[in-house]
């Protein structure tokens, strides 16, 4: 089941991400943007860069190619990050973002594949064949670079491209105040995603026989 799911993963998330890119690039330079300008608004979206270091996990374990071209990608801390980073796409898509669009045709697929779809196979795969109990609280540290330093891109970025990612990220519309206590809230969320996971992972490891202060590193 695990290895099924992993191979569901990379091939519904490069096809996500693939028709993702082929619809909203051409429709950002219809807009007027340049190639470079449409591709870098493609990639300042969290829900791309997280769908991206999912499939890299997926890859990273189903292949030896995979492995020595995305080794760090293969240890069990970091796909546990990456289950959060990805839980945390689902939880703000449909809490915050879903009520504030209505895609159509084939945004509406990649809608769904990337925010409901990739999510659930990812934590599903992460809970039946990812998580081992070799989580360390101080991991979480180590997990939260990933969205700090996607606040400060989105952030430092704005004034520059006269645009944000996310609309609670607005610093021009909403304030410096609201979006300070927005970011504010989705980095607790994130915090609490990942003491969530730390206790999982351990209870799965105590489950499977594996305490966590004795599970070794390895591949699955």
């Amino acid at each position: 089941m695990g290895r099924f799911l992993q191979m569901a993963g990379l091939v519904i998330g490069l096809i996500g991400l693939v028709l993702q890119a082929a619809i909203t690039i051409p429709a950002a330079m219809a807009a007027g943007r340049s190639l470079l300008s449409s591709i870098v608004f493609l990639f300042s979206f969290f829900t791309i860069l997280t769908n991206i270091a999912a499939v890299m996990v997926h890859a990273s374990l189903l292949s030896p190619a995979g492995y020595a071209w995305f080794p760090a990608f293969a240890s069990q801390r970091l796909r546990a990050g990456i289950a959060v980073a990805i839980t945390l796409v689902f939880v703000v898509y449909v809490t915050v973002l879903s009520k504030l669009w209505q895609p159509q045709g084939l945004f509406l697929l990649c809608d769904i594949l990337l925010h409901y779809v990739t999510p659930f196979i990812f934590v599903t795969w992460w809970l039946i064949a990812g998580a081992d109990g070799s989580t360390r609280w101080r991991d979480i540290s180590w997990w939260m670079v990933y969205p700090l330093a996607y606040l400060a891109y989105a952030l430092i970025r704005a004034p520059f491209a006269g645009e944000v990612p996310y609309p609670f990220l607005d610093v021009a519309k909403n304030g410096a105040a609201s979006v300070a206590i927005s970011a504010s809230g989705v980095t607790a969320l994130f915090i609490g995603l990942s003491v969530l996971a730390v206790l999982v992972d351990h209870g799965i490891g105590r489950l499977r026989g594996k305490p966590a202060a004795r599970v070794q590193s390895s591949r699955r």
